[in-house]
């Protein structure tokens, strides 16, 4: 029936998506911090992404992606701008990048879900392409970002564990000279 009547079948597969997207987000928000373990290997840096410079030079992430809507993450974690470079905050940041890739990835099996309920009709085609090409944007900003977090907090230990070192030095040099 849906075949024979496009529009009702657009409308219907339409409304069914907003659904889809509204659940996979409330699901992501609900579920345990656990599954966006940023060192599972879902979320790890593939070879391909050289580091995340594929997203830069290749893709130019950079002059479009500020461009794209943002959503505040769980709890009210917004992703616009680093508030404050403690380690602490920044695992919260790259976990949310994995909560986020996850969402993004999780609203692309929509496509797969309408050409199992449609077939391979017009509308199945069309609906399908605008929830990939609409999400695999975002997906993208969140590996981009995540990488570039991550480098963020390499470069933090350093610096913190040459500054305990410093500290040791400093400390043992005191109290060489009061003995």
């Amino acid at each position: 029936m849906l075949k024979e009547q496009p529009a009702n079948a657009f409308v219907i597969n339409f409304i069914f998506g907003v659904i889809w997207h509204y659940a996979v987000l409330f699901v992501c928000i609900s579920i345990d911090d656990s599954v966006f373990d940023p060192n599972r290997k879902i979320y790890r840096i593939r070879k391909w992404e050289n580091e995340g410079k594929f997203y830069s030079d290749v893709l130019k992430i950079n002059k479009w992606k500020d461009f794209l809507p943002q959503h505040v993450g769980k709890d009210g974690f917004s992703k616009e701008h680093i508030d404050n470079v403690s380690i602490e905050y920044l695992d919260k940041f790259i976990l949310e990048t994995c909560r986020g890739e996850w969402n993004h990835r999780m609203n692309c099996v929509f496509a797969i879900v309408l050409f199992t309920l449609n077939g391979f009709t017009n509308v199945s085609v069309i609906l399908a392409a605008a929830d990939v090409f609409g999400n695999i944007p975002f997906l993208m900003i969140q590996r981009y970002n995540r990488f570039r977090l991550q480098r963020l907090r390499k470069t933090i230990l350093r610096k913190m564990e040459r500054q305990s070192k410093k500290q040791a030095v400093i400390y043992t040099t005191a109290a060489e000279t009061e003995i």
